[in-house]
């Protein structure tokens, strides 16, 4: 039986308090052997919520867990629905100077590889390359049947067509590309089966109370193993799948590195909490290194 993770996290008073001086990230990037792991932090200045920070959308959203979709037509119903209002939104989103800096990082060989939290796909829309998606991403669709994938965009074109005028005003989207629809809104919305087996549909992402393929966290250990630095970007490493990685960096002696302005529950193995805002803090750091973002020369 999956147990459903831990949705909340509360700091502790015994937490190293956080830095405004993003030396230590200039510095370690201009050593090169970085390995960045990013959270919804990074996409908040695309518009994307993140899950926590000061307006999360753990505070009046609790996500789809894989245990009530699996066993609930009904919880397939409302997620499906509001996924498909989401998806609109979400997939308009563009990638933000974070993004960017952390793609012209990669170009400048100073990353070591890049492992996200987010299932956004801002990372790919900003040039990075070999991204690992540690929790999946929202533009495919898995059957829990054959296991055949298939385009989003395809099922998106399949639900337009089953559900002709849906169009319900969401009051936000959340950091999953679901919107928050009342019971009302979500109606009798069609929920469509796989089209080759009839099987149920899922997005290729992990739920919450779902496990991460081992071969991809084996994969990530690895990538921790290699680097000579670990840079956690806009994460509050609150669950296990994130945290582990720095747990493993720490014990192994690497310097850790956070940018996010909250306290996050890997600050205890940090060398430093850089607790600025992320564009603007690495937009700053590559001005520093002497990288230009978007082609133009940093100040």
């Amino acid at each position: 039986m999956r147990v459903r993770p831990t949705l909340s996290w509360t700091p502790s008073e015994d937490l190293p308090p956080g830095t405004t001086d993003p030396g230590p990230v200039a510095d370690a990037l201009s050593a090169g052997g970085v390995l960045v792991l990013s959270g919804a932090g990074i996409s908040t200045e695309s518009g994307i919520p993140d899950y926590r920070g000061e307006n999360g959308s753990l505070s009046r959203h609790t996500p789809m867990t894989y245990q009530d979709f699996t066993s609930s037509a009904q919880a397939r119903r409302r997620y499906w629905a509001r996924s498909h209002l989401g998806w609109r939104t979400f997939g308009r989103a563009r990638p933000n100077a974070g993004h960017r800096a952390v793609t012209a990082f990669e170009r400048h060989g100073l990353l070591s590889g890049l492992i996200t939290q987010n299932v956004d796909g801002l990372h790919q829309a900003a040039g990075s390359e070999g991204v690992v998606e540690l929790h999946g991403s929202l533009d495919r669709v898995v059957c829990l049947s054959c296991g055949g994938f298939s385009p989003r965009r395809e099922l998106a074109r399949r639900l337009e067509e089953a559900n002709p005028g849906f169009a319900p005003v969401a009051a936000a989207i959340n950091p999953d590309g679901d919107a928050d629809l009342t019971d009302e809104q979500v109606g009798d919305f069609h929920v469509l089966p796989c089209a080759f087996c009839g099987g149920v549909l899922k997005p290729d992402v992990v739920f919450f109370g779902e496990t991460v393929p081992p071969r991809r966290v084996e994969h990530c250990r690895a990538l921790v193993r290699e680097a000579t630095t670990l840079l956690i970007l806009g994460s509050s490493l609150t669950v296990m799948s994130g945290l582990r990685f720095v747990r493993q960096a720490a014990e192994a002696g690497k310097p850790v590195l956070i940018v996010n302005r909250d306290p996050t529950r890997g600050d205890r193995h940090a060398r430093a909490r850089v607790a600025l805002p992320l564009g603007a803090t690495l937009t700053t750091v590559a001005g520093r290194l002497g990288i230009p973002l978007d082609g133009q020369a940093t100040a």
